[in-house]
């Protein structure tokens, strides 16, 4: 069974929906044969390199809410976030272009070490306050997951696996995604956001037992980021 997951780094609804996906992986009873692709998703592709503002401002400008308002909705997804046992720590993320962390995530599936590289990004991104775009900062989280150091600062320097990223783009708008995260099954059924961990394994039994009925009209849909920012639910 494939799972392809369009996601970005700077999504914490992505950071959720990979931790409920996983608890849901668990509890499948075929679990062990699922096999994830991680697929790439730029929720602002021309974001600056680096955000100055923090998370809260930018929050509060771009949609136009009192600066209390958009602290609020952190703090909220953040209190979801710590349900699923993440922390998302909103006051040291660094807003970033994500493009070149992607290219990464690209260079890791070559080597077997995808979802590893996937995870550290994502902690590094809303735990730790890193700066994704920094190709030395990349570099050493390379390094962490086993990935080889100059290796990786080539690949990125060069942009080798940059066509890649637009590819996977593409593809999402090919295939209508317009938020994330975005879960495909067997490339039959697809579920919309950070869904609850049951809602998860209720498609993942559906689609085992269903593989070769015709796809199921319809998409399941949670808690998601798209350009015009994070869902939060109440």
């Amino acid at each position: 069974m494939k799972v392809e997951i369009w996601s970005d780094i700077a999504c914490p609804w992505c950071y959720i929906g990979k931790r409920r996906f996983e608890q849901a992986a668990a509890q499948f009873e075929h679990g062990k044969d699922i096999e994830v692709s991680w697929h790439s998703f730029e929720l602002q592709p021309d974001a600056p390199q680096v955000r100055e503002e923090s998370l809260v401002t930018a929050l509060s400008r771009s949609k136009g809410m009192k600066p209390e308002q958009a602290a609020a909705m952190v703090a909220h997804v953040a209190e979801v976030g710590r349900g699923d046992g993440l922390t998302l720590d909103f006051d040291r993320v660094r807003g970033a272009n994500t493009f070149l962390a992607h290219q990464l995530i690209h260079l890791a599936a070559a080597e077997g070490l995808q979802d590893a590289a996937k995870e550290r990004l994502l902690r590094a991104y809303f735990t730790e306050g890193a700066t994704v775009s920094d190709l030395e900062t990349l570099v050493r989280l390379a390094g962490e997951i086993g990935l080889d150091p100059d290796r990786a600062r080539s690949a990125l320097d060069k942009g080798e696996f940059a066509d890649a990223v637009r590819a996977d783009e593409r593809e999402a708008r090919q295939l209508g995604v317009r938020g994330v995260p975005f879960f495909v099954i067997d490339r039959r059924y697809a579920i919309s956001g950070a869904q609850p961990a049951e809602a998860f394994v209720g498609a993942l039994r559906k689609a085992w037992s269903e593989s070769h009925e015709a796809p199921a009209e319809g998409t399941a849909e949670g808690a998601a980021c798209s350009a015009d920012g994070c869902d939060v639910p109440s």
